[in-house]
């Protein structure tokens, strides 16, 4: 008989083995601990909810207000802009500075001198005029090439490119930053009318203020 056969009982009540039976946790303490996590819980999502409405009807709103004050600080005004284009257009120069190579990498004849005496007739000076070099000619399918010193690409290319739609803009290591080529392509027509022109030149080289802004911060 084992040990924990308690006396007088046996047969199919016998209890064998040297190990105790498992006894269950009551299920009263489980739910103890389960009505305690919650209440704790819902005490700090109220004390987390409170502070937060404290912070917006007190110091929170010195911390929005500063907020905004850097926000504004940190954005361009309209004004600032309009400042900065008109500053940039007052250095771009006249079409009377710009020396324009006039270079015909189509297969009709005459172009570069049709287009080199429309654009003298607009006030640009013209230098060469004749057939694209080899690595240009006949390699050109858009409208044309605009061709310049690296500080043209803000300079001279942009004036010149009032002129020509469609004109693809590039820079080299020249050194000549009012000199610059024209290279026709196959795909040029003629250049833009004039009217059209002589309205893109003006708002490249007098850009309209910008109006006045309504935010204030």
């Amino acid at each position: 008989m084992s040990m924990l056969t308690p006396p007088g009982m046996g047969g199919q009540y016998r209890i064998t083995g040297d190990k105790y039976p498992r006894m269950r946790r009551p299920r009263g303490r489980r739910k103890f601990v389960f009505v305690s996590i919650t209440s704790v819980t819902v005490l700090g999502l109220i004390g987390w909810g409170s502070l937060q409405l404290i912070d917006i009807y007190t110091g929170g709103g010195k911390a929005t207000a500063a907020s905004t004050k850097a926000d504004c600080a940190s954005k361009v005004t309209p004004e600032a802009r309009a400042a900065a284009a008109a500053a940039v257009a007052a250095t771009l120069p006249k079409p009377g500075q710009i020396t324009v190579n006039v270079f015909n990498a189509t297969p009709r004849s005459g172009l570069a001198k049709q287009t080199a005496d429309e654009l003298k007739k607009r006030g640009f000076k013209i230098g060469d005029v004749g057939n694209a070099a080899a690595a240009y000619d006949k390699k050109v399918a858009g409208a044309g090439i605009l061709l310049g010193a690296r500080t043209a690409g803000q300079a001279a290319l942009p004036v010149l490119n009032t002129q020509l739609s469609g004109a693809q803009l590039k820079t080299d290591g020249r050194a000549q930053a009012t000199t610059v080529d024209l290279i026709i392509g196959t795909g040029f027509k003629e250049l833009a009318k004039k009217e059209d022109a002589d309205k893109a030149l003006t708002v490249l080289t007098q850009p309209k203020p910008a109006p006045a802004s309504k935010k204030h911060c």
